[in-house]
């Protein structure tokens, strides 16, 4: 999306993504920027100690975010905040992403009826979970002179898969190899992102529900060693009560100490 149209700077979106390179504060080079505020604001074309000056008394940093634009634009904001959240941004989408693998099944042209359903059920697995599959025929001596028995055989592999596979790519000859590549159909790679991303969530639910049970328990222990040294004289607390405070919380007693004298 371009920063110009019409002769005015368009607002900046709250997801720009800033190059990794891009120079910052005293980096850059122009003379006079167009300077964007913290808040989306024009603040109209500066020299590069004005604005340097404004986004100081912001408390912030002045990012080159389009390096080619006459002058040059630049945006005021927390640069090492938006680098995290940008940081964090990315692992979430990483989670959630689906990753595709490549599975490899191999058949013989002289392969038995009860392997060829076993290994067809797996492909059948393979698809089903959003992954990609290469089916290969291996020909072992002059059974290479034979090739329309592969041919054969992946040809019924696609008609046993045509419910959830599509032919990705052609059955092809490599060395004394027949293969080909099949990916899921439209629906079923829809269904298997649907499936991960709920897993992915489910997982997370999970990590938060940990967390704030952990949290929970912490705040407990602390409210009971506190409780059990209410009633000793002060500076006798139990050491080993001290010792199994959690580290927020070891100060308190002296906190309370210095504050009744």
């Amino acid at each position: 999306m371009p920063l110009f149209r019409g002769g005015y700077v368009l607002p900046l979106l709250e997801g720009l993504h800033i190059a990794r390179d891009q120079r910052t504060n005293r980096r850059i080079r122009a003379r006079e920027v167009r300077v964007v505020g913290p808040a989306g604001e024009q603040l109209g074309v500066l020299t590069i100690e004005q604005a340097l000056d404004r986004a100081q008394s912001e408390g912030m940093d002045l990012v080159e975010v389009n390096p080619m634009a006459k002058p040059p634009v630049c945006k005021i904001m927390d640069y090492g905040k938006f680098k995290y959240e940008e940081k964090k941004r990315a692992s979430e989408a990483k989670k959630k992403q689906v990753v595709v693998h490549l599975k490899e099944v191999k058949l013989r042209p002289k392969t038995e009826e009860h392997d060829y359903e076993f290994k067809v059920r797996n492909v059948r697995r393979f698809l089903e979970e959003g992954n990609k599959a290469k089916v290969t025929i291996m020909f072992r001596g002059r059974e290479i002179t034979h090739k329309e028995l592969g041919s054969a055989i992946l040809d019924d592999v696609v008609k046993d898969l045509k419910d959830v596979a599509v032919v990705e790519q052609m059955p092809r000859m490599e060395g004394r190899q027949m293969f080909m590549i099949i990916s899921p159909n439209p629906k079923v790679a829809a269904r298997a992102r649907e499936m991960a991303r709920q897993q992915a969530a489910a997982a997370e639910k999970a990590e938060g529900a940990k967390k704030s049970e952990g949290a929970s328990n912490q705040v407990v222990a602390s409210n009971q060693i506190v409780a059990s040294n209410a009633g000793k004289p002060e500076g006798q607390a139990d050491a080993r009560s001290m010792a199994q405070m959690p580290a927020p919380m070891a100060d308190a007693p002296a906190q309370q100490a210095s504050g009744t004298k």
